[in-house]
């Protein structure tokens, strides 16, 4: 095991969290398999440096596994969806610490349209006229503590009215206990009788004050702004390099996976410490 020596590395309470989440090795199973050559730590934490530092994957440092065994750690465990796996499970467990249910019924809904690289190609890139954007666009979902449970990238020129059916059909499927979905008013019109009769979910927009100068926090939105906030800190995120949409939204994840498990892991030193000054 090499020496953790970059911020963006697990901790022993961050691991022991997101461990037990990972598939099982192919070489335990009763297929069988070849024993993997290098540790699950390393591929994980050779992610999150990707994430954090905004690296490009042929330039991860000598010390981690090579790029290409990485890369394909991640883009497999993507399409496993072992990734969402993870999110909602520590989702979950957040929550219940919280004195919350496991499961959200009101969550909030944005989109952030970002620049993209010339890695990007035409076919999933647009030009958002409003933004002045030519680029990608996310579509985030999290419940009323900013916790994600759901993204969606599309081109940036794809009206948020025309991506949230699919957002919102996505939603109800991994999530059919949701029953509110807060927005601004780009979310209005017949999108809301639409997911009311096909989707049975109440859509409620909350509309800046006409009044209103400079910048102003609104109910419930404010929630979902921060964290998009939260995704942007790493710079993995401050532009989108993904050649496919599915791997953005794969690495989008796993910046927050990073922020709930650091989130989970400090609570505990912190409830030690305070219990070890008790005492």
């Amino acid at each position: 095991m090499r020496h953790r020596r970059y911020p963006s590395d697990t901790t022993d309470a961050e691991w022991a969290l997101i461990e037990p989440l990972l598939p099982v090795p192919a070489c335990q199973t009763e297929a069988g398999g070849a024993p993997e050559k290098w540790p699950r730590r390393e591929i994980v934490d050779a992610i999150r440096y990707v994430v954090d530092t905004g690296c490009k994957w042929r330039a991860l440092p000598a010390d981690y596994p090579p790029w290409r065994t990485v890369w394909g750690f991640m883009a497999r465990w993507t399409a496993a969806g072992i990734v969402g796996q993870i999110r909602d499970h520590l989702r979950g467990r957040i929550r219940r610490d919280m004195g919350k249910g496991p499961r959200a019924v009101a969550t909030v809904i944005d989109s952030q349209s970002v620049k993209a690289a010339e890695t990007v190609g035409k076919d999933s890139r647009g030009y958002d006229a409003a933004k002045k954007i030519n680029g990608r666009k996310r579509h985030l979902v999290v419940d009323t503590r900013g916790l994600p449970l759901l993204v969606m990238v599309t081109p940036a020129d794809m009206t948020d009215r025309d991506a949230a059916k699919e957002v919102l059909f996505r939603l109800r499927l991994m999530h059919p206990e949701i029953t509110i979905v807060w927005a601004d008013s780009a979310y209005a019109g017949q999108l809301v009788d639409w997911a009311k009769k096909y989707l049975r979910l109440t859509i409620k927009t909350v509309s800046r004050p006409k009044d209103a100068t400079g910048f102003v926090v609104l109910p419930r939105r404010w929630v979902v702004e921060r964290s998009l906030s939260w995704i942007m800190q790493a710079r993995r995120h401050a532009r989108d390099y993904e050649r496919l949409v599915q791997h953005s939204e794969a690495l989008i994840t796993w910046a927050a996976i990073t922020l709930m498990t650091r989130r989970i892991t400090q609570k505990k030193k912190l409830s030690r410490s305070t219990l070890a000054k008790a005492a």
